[in-house]
């Protein structure tokens, strides 16, 4: 993929992956790399990401993308219990968003990945097309040994609805569930019973169904009366 190319012809003891719907705020870069040289032991760090009109954005640190994670993330039961370790795993909104801490995965919007851990574990894994690859790549770190890091210190803006979601609406869904139903398949359906996993799976289809539906709807409406 383009990202790939780009990380691969990237010279330096750091590798940023970066999407082009950002923008980097002041000293954040700085930030992130003083921060990985002062820790050696991080192999992975991400900034703290603010959507275009300051707040938060959730997604940039996330725990694994388990079963009742997803479920909890899926029914929005996390967002009703945000300070539940047990229902928010996926969001970690339980977590101060200022706060340094150690995550399973960062926001691929903007990573800063340090040159030892592509050189151990590869690049990013060109089976996910556009989703949960970020997740993938701090996964494999995290299983090769090295900490994945959020740093809040460092910010940007992810401007977000740039790419697939507005040009292609009916790929970028099935993708955005295909990676989850992947990145699952990779590395969590070893640790479950089969039924666990096969329930999973058809929460996924379900979700897929539901979501192709309500887009359908919404085109339809967008699209207004049809004439005669």
């Amino acid at each position: 993929t383009g990202m790939n190319q780009g990380l691969q012809a990237a010279q330096g003891q750091y590798l940023m992956q970066l999407n082009p719907d950002t923008k980097i705020l002041p000293g954040a870069i700085d930030q992130l790399i003083r921060y990985m040289d002062g820790h050696p032991e991080i192999g992975i760090c991400g900034p703290k990401v603010l959507n275009r009109d300051g707040s938060f954005q959730k997604q940039c640190r996330r725990g694994e993308p388990r079963p009742l994670a997803m479920i909890s993330y899926f029914l929005r039961l996390s967002s009703l219990f945000p300070n539940s370790k047990l229902l928010g795993g996926y969001l970690l909104e339980y977590e101060d968003e200022d706060a340094t801490i150690e995550v399973d995965a960062l926001s691929g919007s903007c990573m800063l990945i340090r040159r030892e851990v592509v050189e151990e574990i590869g690049y990013l894994d060109e089976q996910f097309f556009a989703y949960q690859e970020d997740t993938d790549i701090c996964s494999r770190a995290r299983q090769a040994g090295w900490k994945v890091y959020y740093y809040p210190e460092a910010e940007i803006i992810h401007y977000g609805g740039q790419g697939g979601s507005r040009v292609e609406p009916y790929r970028s869904i099935i993708e955005w569930h295909r990676s989850y139903w992947l990145y699952y398949k990779k590395h969590l359906a070893n640790d479950y019973f089969f039924l666990i996993n096969w329930l999973y799976y058809l929460l996924m289809v379900v979700k897929l169904g539901l979501a192709l539906f309500i887009n359908f709807l919404r085109q339809e409406r967008y699209a207004g009366p049809k004439r005669g």
